[in-house]
């Protein structure tokens, strides 16, 4: 399993080994900088949406839509890993609060969102051995949610 953890929003500037991670990365910069403009230029315009969590929690997409400022829900990613064409970043505010968002992009534009929150979630290759990319291990990723080890919260599989 990959994983770059990141201790702040600062160290998100530490170069990345994917092109589809950069642009994660450069997704939330913008995001936080309030630069609607770097996120139209991230996002298709057909950009596939999926959620999973109370629906009072759909922060991101009230971002994205403009329903709501940056500011109402600050993501500050604490890992961000890529797989493949897939970016995972992984975020916690408390207690309370856990996320993870799951953005597939080609070409270098995000073309599918997925929205998990206040759910663990594991990311699985289900592709048959003879695939010609097959990893290692058929479990790519997992939860790591520091704050909220003790708490219990629904859990979802992933397969790519």
């Amino acid at each position: 399993m990959a994983s770059d953890n990141m201790e702040s929003s600062s160290s998100m500037a530490v170069e990345p080994e994917s092109p589809n991670k950069a642009n994660v990365i450069e997704l939330y910069k913008a995001l936080a900088s309030g630069d609607t403009g770097i996120v139209a230029g991230l996002l298709t315009g057909d950009l596939e949406w999926w959620f999973h969590g109370p629906p009072r929690c759909q922060h991101m997409m009230r971002v994205l839509t403009g329903e709501s400022v940056y500011t109402d829900f600050k993501f500050e990613p604490r890992s961000i890993t890529a797989i493949d064409d897939c970016v995972i970043a992984e975020g916690w505010e408390g207690a309370q609060a856990y996320w993870v968002h799951v953005w597939t992009l080609k070409d270098g534009m995000i073309t599918q969102f997925r929205e998990y929150f206040n759910t663990w979630l594991t990311v699985k290759d289900l592709r048959p051995v003879d695939w010609e990319i097959r990893h290692d291990s058929p479990t790519l990723w997992q939860s790591q949610p520091r704050d909220l080890a003790k708490r219990s919260l629904p859990g979802l599989l992933l397969a790519i």
